[in-house]
């Protein structure tokens, strides 16, 4: 039996039926990369050949010793090497890679095989003379996985496929600790990669030196104060007071008193703020009978203290927010429509967590960065587990709720236990467990079939194929789920 026949043990036809049934169980858009190692040009050919078809790019090699220089120009996801081969062996370029890797930064692994570090990819040994002392000594070593020949082409490709979506997964925590490590600026206060991120950074650069009134909106959690005080912070204003007032915690017999002062003794809120910002946080809950003292102030900019009629002048600069549908405080008559128009020269929403999952890694490994910093503790690696948490939770606490699990993360890791579920209080309330978990799974199914729709433009019968449901399962999903498949083309 020849060398290829030692990888697949079928007839020819079989053969081409395993290699279409492979081709097709493949997503059309994966295309991780593979280093295949082997001195035995047949073996090499048709390893390249199951690769190629199963949508992967291959680089082959017939020498060990030339895998660091392919390296070097061929960033591969996994390497795939002979065990006997003349010179250098497959062990041999295992205990060479290994002792050229770079210790990573936190030593916890992701569950599974033991793998190389973050900089190196892993590699997965194959040989027709391996035995199990062989295999024991490749995986204490640091293979990621052994196989022997004959083999099922479906296990190989399956070995790989894992090997290679782990590596991407370590890769890309990796780059994230280094992108964290040269942030600055508003880069670093605004933290996303997303869109809508990026354009409203650039918002607030533009108008950090207007006097323009802006009104934030969005969602409790989204950071509405971090941006009025970015805004603050780049304006000329920025050595001036920065004043937020809870408009929802405004006492109404108190306010004149309390914002304006008397006109002998108490000095009151606005005088101390005068040539800075006055941030009017939750301003849709303004009681109306103090809208209208609101109103004169941002029309004259002016007001009178208590018992006295002689008006003061004042240079402030408003900037509002509010977590609220301000159309329907209005319509319902919550709201003067003339205190509105004043307060919204400029509207800057901001996106909950839930249209920003490409940040929420991010944005983890920052908070736990700067908790592990604070408590003096290590930050663990992300696992496959943790993230599979991250990006199935709908956040409705957004932000200020990922950084509450941060770090509730990071105080369980002082006492050497915990995982982001766990942080997350998926299991906190047993009574809760079955609608928490209906939640849960549908908001998991929403985002995979996103994903899919997305990575496949939209073609079902390959969207339910990678999703290993059939056609018709699919389209009853996307209907329970209200997915508009246009949403992701």
């Amino acid at each position: 039996m020849s060398t290829s026949e030692q990888l697949v043990s079928t007839n020819p036809s079989q053969a081409d039926k395993n290699d279409r049934t492979e081709k097709s169980e493949k997503p059309e858009t994966e295309n991780f990369r593979v280093i295949v190692v082997d001195d035995d040009k047949e073996m090499r050919e048709s390893l390249t050949h199951l690769l190629n078809t199963a949508n992967w790019q291959v680089k082959a090699l017939s020498r060990a010793e030339d895998t660091n220089k392919c390296l070097a120009e061929f960033d591969a996801d996994v390497i795939l090497s002979d065990v006997r081969m003349p010179g250098m062996s497959g062990l041999d370029l295992l205990m060479s890679l290994k002792s050229a890797m770079i210790p990573p930064i936190n030593t916890a692994a992701i569950p599974g095989p033991t793998s190389p570090p973050n900089n190196t990819p892993p590699i997965v040994l194959i040989s027709a003379h391996g035995d199990i002392p062989m295999a024991v000594e490749a995986m204490q070593n640091g293979a990621y996985s052994f196989i022997e020949k004959p083999t099922d082409p479906r296990r190989i490709l399956t070995v790989l496929k894992n090997a290679a979506e782990r590596h991407r997964l370590t890769q890309n925590t990796t780059r994230l600790k280094a992108r964290l490590a040269n942030l600055s600026g508003l880069d670093r206060v605004l933290l996303g990669n997303t869109q809508s991120i990026k354009t409203l950074r650039e918002d607030i650069i533009d108008l950090g030196d207007s006097d323009a009134a802006i009104m934030i909106l969005g969602e409790t959690g989204t950071g509405k104060e971090l941006v009025a005080r970015a805004l603050h912070n780049l304006s000329p204003r920025m050595t001036a007071p920065f004043l937020v007032i809870n408009c929802a915690t405004i006492p109404i017999h108190d306010f004149e008193e309390t914002m304006f002062g008397t006109m002998n003794s108490k000095q009151g809120m606005l005088s101390r703020v005068n040539g800075g910002t006055l941030f009017l946080d939750e301003f849709s809950t303004c009681p109306i009978e103090i809208q209208a003292k609101f109103l004169r102030l941002i029309e004259h900019k002016e007001f009178n203290p208590t018992g006295s009629d002689k008006p003061q002048k004042l240079n402030i600069r408003i900037i509002s927010a509010s977590n609220e549908q301000m159309d329907i405080a209005l319509k319902e008559g919550r709201f003067r429509e003339d205190l509105y128009y004043r307060l919204n020269t400029v509207i800057l929403p901001l996106p909950p967590l839930r249209e920003r999952l490409d940040d929420i890694t991010l944005l983890y490994e920052h908070f736990t960065s700067q908790y592990g910093e604070l408590y003096e503790v290590i930050p663990p690696e992300i696992t496959a587990e943790d993230l599979t948490a991250l990006m199935s939770h709908h956040w409705p606490g957004n932000v200020r709720e990922l950084r509450n699990v941060a770090e509730r993360r990071i105080l369980m890791a002082k006492r050497g236990r915990g995982s982001v579920p766990e942080a997350l209080h998926l299991d906190s309330d047993f009574d809760d467990v079955p609608e928490t978990l209906r939640e849960a799974v549908a908001a998991f199914e929403r985002l995979l079939i996103a994903k899919a729709l997305k990575a496949h433009q939209g073609r079902m019968d390959a969207v339910a194929e990678a999703l290993g449901i059939a056609r018709r399962t699919l389209n009853e999903k996307i209907v329970k789920l209200g997915l508009n498949k246009e949403d992701f083309l």
